[in-house]
């Protein structure tokens, strides 16, 4: 059977013809599905839906239109999915080198690369237009912006060239909260600033944890995140530094807010701190650290969080206001 050789990374993969054939032309409607929903990366839009309801609720101080929040989800959801095709394509290299996303579409070739940029620049239209047609201007511009932020300025210019990538690269992470308020009140006002601030302090934690558990593969495609560059100390002092910032943050909101997101906002704050110091503790003792761990509980503290903030204004319970 005729075989083709591959290089991957600073090793040589062995595939058949006929398997590589096979995965180029599986079209199937359920494997062409399969592999075009891979592309948005569905796990990641998962932020989407934990930050932004929250973040119109408190815009509203209450439950705001049903078809609005839907419609600005659906939008959303499409700029968050053609931002991810685009990067999939920019980052097919990375892509096939790394064992953790080996799987994805352009890698496997479930997906053509020509498609793929189709795929993403068609939904990034789609999100500009629904916003607009469903929200408002502010919500279609800003949904846009972040897609173009998302791919030229993290994808393209910061992930390889700087292990400060994910922390000023992650802000498009951060603009779903934005997304929403503008949604809401057709403007942005300072506590949409506080929530993108939450996101923006919690993503060096969440990605670096994850980075320092996948460090060799990091390694392998040359992204310098900051565990393959810098002493693992140094990486988990950023991460308690971050940390720290992050719950000092979230307090900024609750003059915005009732006692019930204070109450949870401090208590999910102390939780994270702890296991943060444990993980700088461990590594600096030289033990075998467990940076999973970490990284799992942070999108578990996202989701206490930003759920206290949808009850509390769902609620409508007093604001407590600034003490002054």
């Amino acid at each position: 059977m005729p075989k083709e050789c591959h290089v991957v990374g600073e090793r040589s993969v062995v595939t058949t013809t006929a398997d590589t054939s096979r995965e180029r032309h599986a079209r199937r409607p359920a494997d062409l599905l399969k592999a075009y929903v891979g592309l948005i990366k569905p796990r990641v839009i998962e932020l989407l839906l934990v930050t932004t309801i929250p973040a119109m609720l408190l815009a509203e101080r209450g439950i705001p239109s049903p078809w609005l929040v839907i419609a600005t989800l659906i939008g959303g959801t499409m700029a968050a999915g053609s931002a991810n095709a685009l990067n999939c394509v920019a980052d097919a290299d990375i892509d096939q080198v790394m064992k953790r996303t080996r799987a994805r579409p352009l890698v496997r070739h479930t997906v053509s690369t020509r498609h793929a940029l189709v795929f993403g620049i068609a939904l990034g239209v789609g999100s500009f237009a629904w916003l607009w047609a469903t929200a408002n201007l502010l919500a279609a511009s800003l949904a846009v912006g972040t897609i173009l932020f998302y791919v030229f300025v993290y994808t393209l210019v910061l992930k390889r060239r700087t292990a400060q990538n994910i922390v000023w690269g992650g802000a498009a992470g951060c603009m779903p909260v934005v997304i929403g308020w503008a949604g809401v009140t057709g403007r942005i006002d300072w506590p949409a600033l506080v929530m993108f601030g939450v996101i923006f302090f919690w993503t060096p934690p969440h990605t670096w944890s994850l980075a320092m558990k996948y460090k060799d593969d990091y390694e392998r495609a040359g992204v310098p995140m900051l565990p393959v560059v810098a002493e693992p100390t140094y990486v988990s002092r950023q991460i308690v530094a971050y940390t720290w910032l992050m719950v000092i943050w979230t307090l900024l909101l609750v003059p915005a807010t009732g006692w019930l997101y204070a109450a949870f906002a401090v208590l999910a704050g102390v939780w994270f701190l702890l296991l943060a110091h444990r993980l700088h503790a461990a590594t600096k003792r030289g033990e075998k650290t467990k940076p999973m761990k970490l990284f799992h509980m942070s999108n578990t503290y996202l989701m206490i969080v930003f759920v206290a903030l949808a009850v509390d204004s769902a609620l409508g319970l007093p604001v407590l206001g600034w003490p002054f």
